[in-house]
């Protein structure tokens, strides 16, 4: 009786240590970023729609049907730039941000996402057309 109570202690601290111990997920770019690139990596898939603000301007995002774990924008200028994500069906964190664009590579961020599970009622207001900065494009990827 004593041996297999002990079988039984050693084989659920097995399988305790395997799942504390299990491998966590790396969010990393899978090669250098071009100039100009900035890539959010998202914890969680994103349903959409994301609506993107950067330096106080409204960027058209290009949606995905399927929901999308990146949200790649390429083509910003170096230096410093303020941006704010937000979306009605899903939550950010963080949401907005600085962020310092090299001129010889681009930047990689992780950002928490959630599903943001809310009942609204009525009728959503249409947004606005995005004005965009030319030469800059957003858009969501798998």
């Amino acid at each position: 009786m004593r041996g297999s109570l002990s079988i039984a202690a050693v084989t659920c601290l097995a399988i305790l240590a395997g799942i504390g111990c299990s491998k966590t997920h790396a969010y990393q770019p899978s090669g250098p970023l071009p100039a100009g690139t900035l890539m959010f990596a998202f914890t969680n898939s994103v349903a959409g729609p994301v609506e993107l603000t950067i330096d106080d301007v409204r960027i058209p995002v290009a949606q995905n049907k399927k929901k999308a774990s990146k949200l790649v924008i390429s083509g910003l200028p170096a230096g410093t730039h303020h941006y704010f994500l937000s979306s009605p069906r899903d939550a950010f964190g963080p949401d907005h941000g600085d962020v310092l664009m090299p001129r010889d590579s681009g930047v990689f961020l992780s950002n928490f996402a959630q599903d943001f599970k809310a009942v609204l009622y009525g009728k959503i207001e249409p947004a606005p057309p995005t004005q965009g900065i030319p030469g800059v494009a957003a858009r969501m990827e798998p």
